[in-house]
Formats: C-alpha cells, structure tokens, sequence
C-alpha cells in the first residue's frame, strides 16, 4: 500500500497488530490443551484469521 498514514493512524495500526499477534500466540498455545475438536477447529479458524488480519494490517504500513 502506497498511502500516507498520519502518526496517530500509524500508532494506531501497531496497537491493533500487538493485539492481533498476542491473540494469535495464545490460541496457538491453547490449541495444545484443547481436548475437544470443536473448539480446536473453532481455534484454528481464529487462527487462521488472525494470520490473514496481520498481514493485511502490515501491508498498510509498508
């Protein structure tokens, strides 16, 4: 992405790309405790998705 982001839209991004990242990290990790499939399944979609939310959030600081 080509656009300019102000300081504060900036800050903001990192914010939301240290939330998203220590939510990847601990479903990852509570993946490995989960017993039930649904919810290993439901956790590994959040995963997933989180990856995809990550990356798109790094593309708008690039």
């Amino acid at each position: 992405m080509n656009e300019s982001l102000g300081i504060h839209e900036s800050l903001e991004i990192h914010e939301l790309l240290t939330f998203k990242s220590l939510c990847l990290t601990k479903y990852s990790v509570m993946q490995g405790l989960v017993s039930d499939p649904l919810l290993k399944e439901l956790m590994q979609q959040d995963v997933t998705m989180s990856i995809r939310q990550i990356e798109e959030l790094r593309k708008h600081l690039h």
